[in-house]
């Protein structure tokens, strides 16, 4: 994948077309032909937006940055599933991104199933759907995919776009700096009407996060 992107940075035009990159975006071309030389950040550091603001990763606590090491993986469209802590440089490609000569989902989504489908005990999926595409989760208790929420005046229960980022980094810092990692999801759905999350089982295979 690596590859891919290096080679096709060498046609700005090509890479705009496939980062779907306005002429002020330019830029993030050069990211991308740097990628093996560029300087590092801890994934949980790298990465920006609305979640990772709640977050806000660089204020945990030691201990709670110690824990993501080992329970957190990011879902990258670049390098797969990477740990918390793992050193990555910046770059730009996305979920919806397409190269012309490797295409994702194609690429990602049989890698990273076995990844998760290895990984014992709960998993809590935060993913959007896009990223969750590159590679699902495994079909079994235990493994939920978290879908938010938001009730409106009316009372209506409707699914967020924007604001369910923020509740996910809200509720993912929560986590981190609990007194214990919930093991399953009978004790995660404990913990979280404790520390005052509406958290509730969905559709099947899914957790409800209303906000």
């Amino acid at each position: 994948m690596v590859r891919a992107v290096r080679a096709l940075a060498k046609d700005p035009d090509a890479m705009a077309a496939a980062l779907k990159l306005g002429a002020r975006q330019r830029d993030e071309i050069d990211r991308n032909r740097r990628i093996t030389t560029s300087p590092t950040l801890p994934a949980i550091d790298r990465f920006i937006g609305v979640l990772y603001d709640a977050l806000d990763a660089p204020s945990l606590p030691s201990a709670a940055r110690d824990r993501a090491a080992s329970s957190v993986a990011i879902a990258s469209a670049l390098f797969g599933l990477v740990g918390a802590l793992d050193p990555i440089p910046a770059y730009r490609l996305s979920a919806d991104s397409r190269l012309p000569e490797l295409p994702l989902k194609a690429h990602w989504a049989d890698r990273v199933a076995r990844e998760l489908q290895a990984v014992p005990g709960l998993i809590l999926d935060l993913r959007s759907e896009g990223y969750a595409a590159l590679g699902p989760a495994p079909a079994r208790p235990g493994a939920v995919y978290l879908r938010v929420l938001g009730q409106g005046p009316d009372g209506a229960v409707r699914a967020l776009n924007h604001f369910n980022k923020k509740a996910k980094g809200e509720l993912a810092r929560a986590l981190l700096a609990a007194d214990a990692l919930p093991e399953t999801v009978d004790e995660l759905l404990d913990w979280a009407a404790g520390a005052g999350f509406r958290l509730a089982p969905g559709a099947q295979g899914e957790l409800a996060l209303t906000v």
